[in-house]
């Protein structure tokens, strides 16, 4: 069985007959390569310096959801605040005032808040160390 044989336009035929003379190839040629691969290097670098973007702004999403999360637990503290004020107000205001609060409203100053926790100290020397001769001496 015979195969037809093809035509080859003119321009392939006369790029295969320099096949041959590899050696000898045309300045345009040679600049053209040159620019392909700085373009390619170019690419190249251009596609580490994107996957390096990529990365960074990953890592900054994961920092925005964690301070995300943070202005939400701030912001649920917060809206609790005005229940601790009414707390402490309510708690001042049905105890009977001290000396030295009532000193100080004839001064001007306004009251401190009434403790609402009261921590007994009866066991307090023996967790905080008692001061040393050199500590004195400063």
């Amino acid at each position: 069985m015979a195969y037809p044989t093809r035509q080859f336009p003119s321009h392939l035929r006369s790029q295969s007959s320099l096949g041959g003379q590899s050696s000898v190839q045309s300045p345009v040629l040679l600049a053209r390569i040159a620019e392909k691969k700085a373009e390619l290097a170019s690419l190249k670098d251009l596609q580490m310096l994107s996957a390096g973007l990529a990365d960074q702004m990953q890592t900054l999403a994961e920092k925005l959801s964690t301070l995300s999360d943070g202005t939400e637990a701030v912001a649920a503290v917060l809206s609790n605040w005005h229940n601790v004020l009414r707390a402490i107000k309510m708690a001042s205001s049905g105890l009977p005032k001290s000396k030295d609060e009532e000193d100080a409203e004839k001064e001007g100053e306004p009251p401190l808040p009434q403790t609402l926790v009261r921590i007994p100290t009866q066991h307090a020397p023996s967790v905080i160390p008692p001061p040393t001769a050199e500590g004195a001496e400063e």
